[in-house]
C-alpha cells in the first residue's frame, strides 16, 4: 500500500466529507491557503489542531498524524 502524507489525507477526507477548503478553514480559524499549503505538503497543520481534525473527520489523531486509517483488528482476524 502506497504511504500517504498527512496532507494527502487531509485532502481525501476533506473532499470525502464534501468540504471546500474555505469551509475547513473556517472551522479551523486558519486561512483557506493554510489548508492548500498543507494539501500540497508545503507546511503541516500546527499540532494543536491535529485532535480537532481528527473530530472533523471522524478519525483518530493518530490517524491522522500517519496519514492512513488503521485496520480494525477484528477485520484482521477475519471478523467483521
Amino acid at each position: 500500500m502506497e504511504k500517504k502524507t498527512i496532507g494527502q489525507f487531509i485532502a481525501i477526507l476533506r473532499k470525502a466529507n464534501g468540504m471546500t477548503q474555505k469551509q475547513l478553514s473556517e472551522q479551523l480559524n486558519v486561512s483557506d491557503k493554510a489548508i492548500s499549503r498543507w494539501e500540497r505538503d508545503e507546511s503541516a497543520p500546527d499540532l494543536s489542531l491535529i485532535p480537532v481534525l481528527a473530530e472533523i473527520f471522524g478519525v483518530t489523531s493518530d490517524e491522522l498524524l500517519r496519514g492512513e486509517r488503521h485496520k480494525s483488528r477484528d477485520s484482521h482476524l477475519g471478523r467483521v
